[in-house]
């Protein structure tokens, strides 16, 4: 059972390298078949996520140019909804975070199809 969560693990984590995010899509149905409770899940993939990004952020930072100024304004934009969200999480029911959830996922999908 750990090997399927640790291959998980490897998956999101490449995902999220290709990409440069979207580790999570993998993550969290492999949490919630691992048996975790619907809002145990989000948080969890949340918390493993986090050390991932800072890894795959390292990584094109040490391989490209970066320009900070750039990326700043989408820093304290997700520094600020990521403090709404932490703080809505706990009034929002599971049926309705796993329809917010699909849809993110259904708008990325459209989006890169197009």
């Amino acid at each position: 059972m750990k090997q399927r969560f640790a291959i998980a693990g490897a998956l999101a984590g490449l995902v999220n390298g290709l990409f440069g995010g979207g580790g999570g899509m993998v993550l969290l149905p492999a949490l919630k078949k691992g048996g975790l409770a619907p809002k145990k899940a989000f948080a969890t993939c949340v918390a493993v996520i986090f050390p991932i990004c800072l890894i795959s952020a390292a990584v094109f930072l040490l391989r490209t140019a970066f320009d900070f100024l750039t990326a700043l304004p989408y820093l304290i934009g997700g520094a600020a909804g990521g403090i709404l969200g932490g703080r809505l999480f706990k009034n929002v029911s599971n049926v309705w975070l796993r329809r917010i959830f699909a849809a993110f996922l259904l708008y990325g999908g459209v989006r890169y199809l197009l």
